[in-house]
């Protein structure tokens, strides 16, 4: 469920129809500043807030842009430019050696693995398929963006595809991972 508090308000701006892009920048910026305060709260570290993070500043500047013109271009680019923040910043995170993930596995195992290679190996993986997915996930909303189906079916099933399959990927990799770990073991 952490990937699912972590994702909340990209998953909320996206399902407040886009005539009301404004308000669902709004309300995205107001869960994420809350995810902030109430993990905050509940000891996370900053390493574990990445996206949150991430996400407070992209929806703030959104909401101010959506305010000051809700006619503006960027409307129509707003679910493009949502995937490529988040590629930004999972793809830095895996540049400076911190994997966005890597602060969210924290969360639910033992201190004693978090230094270990395999741990932090695992995370890069997992980190750089959810790099991926939103890389291909901007790009392809662009492209819908630029062709005037920025706010379409398809474009609509792209955004969900681009959280879909990277979760689905990480329940299961981390799947694999422990059953390999559990079968060395014997």
């Amino acid at each position: 469920m952490s990937y699912l508090r972590t994702f909340l308000p990209w998953i909320v701006f996206a399902v407040i129809p886009s005539g009301q892009w404004q308000w669902g920048a709004l309300a995205a910026l107001v869960i994420a500043v809350a995810t902030i305060a109430q993990q905050r709260r509940s000891g996370a570290g900053f390493d574990a807030l990445l996206i949150e993070a991430g996400s407070a500043v992209f929806f703030a500047v959104l909401a101010a842009v959506a305010f000051a013109d809700p006619h503006s271009g960027v409307h129509a680019y707003s679910a493009a430019l949502s995937s490529g923040t988040l590629a930004v910043v999972a793809g830095v995170s895996l540049a400076v050696r911190r994997p966005f993930t890597l602060g969210i596995a924290k969360r639910t195992t033992p201190r004693e693995y978090w230094d270990l290679k395999p741990f932090i190996r695992i995370n890069v993986v997992i980190t750089a398929v959810w790099t991926a997915a939103f890389v291909l996930t901007a790009v392809v909303l662009a492209v819908l963006a630029h062709s005037g189906h920025a706010h379409s079916t398809p474009a609509t099933v792209v955004q969900i595809a681009g959280f879909a399959v990277p979760m689905v990927f990480t329940v299961r990799y981390v799947a694999h991972v422990q059953a390999k770990a559990g079968q060395a073991a014997r």
